[in-house]
């Protein structure tokens, strides 16, 4: 058995919290800005419209990323208009995308639409792309096809869920998802991650970023600047 720590600095950078609920404004995107600031947390993600006014916020802060989605919450957009707003992302300010996949697509085993899809949208950008695969609708084997299609088309990782479904990121998909893509990708965990047990069992498994809501996020890294030494010890 081997050990390792982790500080609550280095679980924060692992963290995306976002603001991109409808109802979302200017104050929440303040506050989201300001707690990211604060932990450092690696990046705040925002619906599109509200980029360039997050940029502005984060301009004199080189260490947080700033994120948006694609074809968000549904997947279900034409893929000439998810690549046109991923380029409209970036032309606005986003250092990352996290892309919805047609899930409807994918279950109906349309997977050479989806693979087309994925690399046209990944392609048209130069920043790295968070591909979500949704898995509360999908099966096992809809799961382990859904990572193949993001490691084929050349997404930086796979990410679990929108947060939007009825279940999120649960142990058994995210053990599914490691052993599918074995570390050709990365892995994302969002959507029902509360404490820090839950993030350190996903650590164990080789999630190496998180999507977890601003309250919860803000708790876990308090958790870890509370204990004795101020960091948490991983034994794998």
């Amino acid at each position: 058995m081997s050990e390792g720590t982790l500080t609550h600095q280095q679980i924060a950078k692992m963290i995306d919290i976002s603001a991109v609920q409808a109802y979302h404004g200017e104050r929440d995107i303040r506050e989201l800005v300001g707690y990211a600031r604060e932990y450092g947390f690696g990046a705040v993600h925002v619906l599109p419209s509200w980029i360039p006014f997050a940029r502005t916020l984060l301009q004199d802060v080189p260490g947080i990323s700033l994120g948006s989605p694609v074809g968000f919450p549904s997947g279900g957009n034409h893929t000439a208009i998810k690549r046109a707003e991923a380029i409209q992302m970036v032309s606005d300010g986003v250092t990352e995308l996290d892309m919805m996949i047609n899930v409807g697509k994918l279950r109906s085993g349309d997977y050479t639409y989806v693979l087309e899809e994925l690399r046209s949208v990944i392609a048209s950008v130069n920043v790295p792309a968070k591909v979500i695969i949704e898995t509360h609708f999908l099966t096992d084997d809809e799961i382990r096809r859904a990572c193949e299609l993001c490691v084929e088309a050349g997404a930086q990782f796979v990410k679990t869920s929108t947060g939007w479904a009825p279940a999120g990121a649960t142990l058994t998909n995210i053990a599914l998802i490691a052993d599918c893509v074995k570390d050709r990708i990365g892995i994302k965990a969002s959507g029902g991650i509360r404490d820090l047990d839950m993030l350190v069992k996903m650590y164990l498994y080789g999630v190496r970023r998180f999507g977890i809501n601003l309250q919860s996020a803000v708790e876990i890294v308090r958790a870890v600047q509370r204990l004795p030494d101020g960091v948490v010890r991983i034994e794998s």
